[in-house]
């Protein structure tokens, strides 16, 4: 199984301390029946003495568990990692986990050297199983943990996702909701900021916002949509293009908390007045949508049941094996503030 590192002792060393054959030190390791207490007791105490640790692969290939699952993000732009999204994901996975005895185990993956490094160590058993966020267009490594088994689930999903088990919240939906709100209002003039166009998120509030503005009888001209990589600034600089091309604008959904504040900061330069000249909503609805000037109106993603679902759907795959692959859609919530 690898290179022993100097002074690592060996379960052979153990069995030695232990008085016992190799044996039965891989018994007690195990928590096997047939171990005499007084046994087990010399065994654990010499693994404490000498501070041997189990090859956790090892006991994989042995059909034992390691009590460990990745939460791999493949997001290539580090900035992205200062965004609430992920704080609050991570948190809730972490959340999830607290009561079954598992690990969880940040991963960065974001080349094809990385992900073929994480494929080898998945499947050398050093994880029971993958949760995946962040994944854009393209992207093989679903695909690859799927052909090496890997139990896996996905935190949003690609497009055509069939064959891979995923957890969604309603991204057409709301983005839908938050449109509507905005004609309910009187506003005619409405406008996008969306997120990375590459994440099959990100293009679902689009088609929610233009299905909306469809049902309406209005006409979604393309020039009123700006691409944003969810950060504030990237907000303030598609809200300016936005004010220049379309001086009209009297309303505006964002693809994130984050792009609406940098919307909010635009549109602030610019001399116009929220809610009362242009209406702002954001998508997410963190702490910040109650810190804004004004508080932002919003669509609110149940984080907390979506790092619930991904884990009993990863719990399911890693006790069950390839059943059936689920997919979970979870609905989303207009929460009207200030900005509207």
């Amino acid at each position: 199984m690898g290179r022993r590192r100097p002074g690592t002792p060996t379960l052979e060393e153990v069995a030695a301390h232990a008085q016992v054959g190799r044996g039965t030190v891989s018994r007690v390791i195990n928590n096997a029946a047939g171990v005499r207490e007084s046994t087990r007791r010399a065994v654990q105490q010499a693994i404490d003495e000498l501070g041997y640790v189990p090859n956790l692969a090892a006991r994989s290939l042995a059909g034992r568990r390691a009590d460990a699952v990745a939460l791999v993000m493949t997001e290539p732009d580090w900035r992205q990692f200062a965004e609430p999204f992920f704080s609050e994901i991570v948190s809730s996975l972490g959340d999830a986990l607290t009561d079954t005895g598992i690990q969880l185990l940040l991963t960065l993956v974001r080349s094809d050297a990385e992900r073929q490094r994480f494929l080898e160590y998945a499947r050398g058993g050093r994880v029971d199983g993958v949760l995946l966020m962040s994944v854009h267009a393209g992207d093989p490594l679903p695909d690859m943990l799927a052909e090496a088994r890997m139990p896996t689930v996905l935190l949003g999903r690609r497009s055509g996702d069939e064959y891979v088990s995923y957890v969604d919240a309603d991204n057409i939906g709301g983005a839908r909701s938050a449109v509507s709100h905005l004609l309910q209002r009187g506003r005619r003039v409405i406008a996008t900021i969306t997120g990375p166009l590459d994440l099959y998120a990100a293009q679902c509030r689009l088609r929610g916002y233009q299905e909306a503005l469809a049902s309406a009888g209005l006409e979604g001209e393309r020039t009123r949509v700006a691409e944003s990589d969810f950060t504030a600034e990237s907000g303030r600089r598609a809200m300016a293009e936005l004010i220049e091309r379309h001086p009209d604008i009297d309303g505006v959904v964002a693809a994130s908390d984050t792009t609406a504040a940098g919307a909010l900061e635009a549109l602030r330069a610019a001399g116009r007045r929220v809610p009362e000249d242009v209406a702002v909503i954001g998508f997410d609805d963190f702490p910040l949508a109650q810190r804004t000037e004004p508080r932002l109106t919003t669509v609110r993603q149940p984080i907390e049941e979506i790092g619930r679902a991904m884990v009993r759907l990863l719990l399911e795959e890693m006790e069950e094996g390839a059943v059936a692959w689920r997919h979970v859609i979870l609905r989303t919530e207009l929460v009207v503030r200030d900005s509207t």
